[in-house]
């Protein structure tokens, strides 16, 4: 097959699927001439790259040069960067073709796909369902064979709990593992760039390409990059250490045939050889607090610059300078995102600075210390990736504090910045996909892989 015919399949698969509203813009023409030019560098017999026509989806987040970007959000209407994120930069340098950007939750806020402005995406699996959020379009996407692979960001889940919705491979990296040079913050020292695939060595392949060392960004690890698709081929028989947590297994929140299932799996590995053992996790309880309070803190910082005097959205009919920065505000973002930004900015307000933001580090710095010790002692901590499966749309568009809750067993690793990745391997007795949630040290990421590839190859 050439690269010419992959494109034309996906566009013609995308075209069928647009109900699915997983795609924002798709780059038609563009796509089929980077195909074209690619078939006639391989018939000349010129090097390719590692992605050499891997036709790639971009959440809407993901800066692309001169394509619009939004964030799924009115207030940056028609905005295009002027420069491409240095993960796009290198997926094209290896030959990778992007064919469009994505829906997703406004500023990726929200787990759900719902806090669209361009609406919702549908599951493909059930379309009267979520998608799960924010990185729903980059989900379906791949769910629905609309483009091989896909990225997306992960700031509380947004990788790992819609890949859990559609049935797909999501994994979140090392915070620092891959430049965040590019994506548009939601916050900051949450935010990483996450990836789809439908299996293990896709998801390896493009974290290869992606990953390592960026001057652009000050936060992005210095560790050598690793060639995870050479180091998956070799065979390694290990026994693991893993760990779980009973309070997270009998939470009053998960659905019980979740928490069957994954009781069943450890069995299931201890059963071939591998030590499980029951961790207990006293703060799992604060972690979802712990977890809004900063994010919402470092949104209300990292929003402050959409006020529609250099880009985006304006009322032309503002009166004065207050009336304008106001209505461009109040017009431009969605009801999600300014819920959010009020509540950053009053923990961060004087009175409530250190009862609030001061205590949500403390309790983040003890997450970090408690999981540290955990994995001095274990290879892999074994969690259920969200409570539920996936659930009707607008089922708890009235409770955002359900939502919200409803994160709780995927900001854990936001919150210590540890790779974690969510793999399919259950179906749900009402037909909808699940998988499990396996969380490693930081920069594990080949243990992580080659676990998670264990995992798929004997469900």
């Amino acid at each position: 097959m050439t690269c010419l015919q992959a494109v034309e399949f996906y566009l013609a698969e995308i075209e069928r699927n647009t109900h699915l509203n997983a795609f924002i813009e798709v780059f038609a023409d563009e796509a089929l001439k980077r195909a074209r030019k690619l078939d006639l560098k391989k018939k000349e017999n010129g090097p390719v790259g590692k992605l050499f026509g891997v036709v790639i989806g971009l959440k809407d987040v993901i800066c692309y040069k001169d394509h619009t970007i939004t964030a799924a959000s009115r207030i940056l209407k028609n905005f295009k960067p002027v420069y491409s994120a240095t993960a796009v930069e290198r997926l094209l340098q290896e030959d990778a073709i992007i064919i469009g950007n994505l829906n997703c939750d406004e500023f990726a806020m929200g787990s759900t796909n719902e806090n669209s402005v361009y609406g919702p995406v549908l599951n493909a699996a059930d379309p009267s369902r979520v998608s799960g959020g924010s990185s729903g379009g980059s989900a379906v996407a791949v769910q629905a064979g609309l483009c091989m692979v896909s990225l997306g960001s992960d700031t509380g889940g947004s990788v790992r709990q819609p890949a859990d919705f559609c049935g797909i491979v999501g994994i979140k990296p090392t915070y620092g593992r891959i430049s965040r040079y590019g994506l548009i913050a939601y916050a900051s020292s949450f935010d990483q760039i996450g990836i789809f695939g439908k299996n293990i060595h896709d998801v390896a392949a493009v974290l290869e390409v992606i990953q390592g060392p960026d001057d652009f960004d000050s936060t992005v690890s210095h560790q050598p990059g690793i060639a995870y698709s050479a180091e998956l081929k070799s065979t390694v028989d290990k026994k693991y250490k893993i760990a779980y947590f009973p309070e997270a297994l009998e939470h009053p929140s998960l659905d019980k045939e979740i928490g069957s299932s994954i009781q069943h799996l450890l069995g299931k590995l201890q059963s071939q050889g591998h030590v499980v053992d029951p961790v207990h996790f006293d703060l799992l309880d604060y972690i979802v607090p712990a977890y809004y309070i900063l994010t919402t803190a470092e949104a209300s910082s990292n929003l402050s610059r959409y006020d529609g005097v250099k880009f985006g959205y304006r009322n032309e009919k503002a009166t004065d300078l207050t009336d304008f920065y106001t209505s461009n505000r109040s017009q431009g973002f969605g009801w999600e995102v300014k819920r959010r930004i009020m509540l950053g900015t009053f923990v961060l307000s004087t009175g409530y600075y250190d009862a609030y933001f001061t205590k949500a580090q403390q309790v983040r710095q003890q997450v970090l210390d408690k999981l540290s010790l955990i994995f001095s002692e274990f290879d892999f901590i074994i969690l259920p990736t969200s409570p539920s499966v996936a659930f009707k749309l607008g089922e708890n568009s009235k409770d955002p504090i359900a939502i919200y809750l409803a994160d709780i067993y995927t900001v854990l690793a936001n919150l210590a910045g540890l790779p974690a990745a969510s793999i399919p391997l259950f179906t749900h007795t009402n037909g909808m996909p699940y998988g499990v949630q396996v969380m490693a040290n930081r920069f594990y990421e080949l243990s992580l892989l080659r676990f998670s590839d264990e995992l798929l190859k004997s469900r």
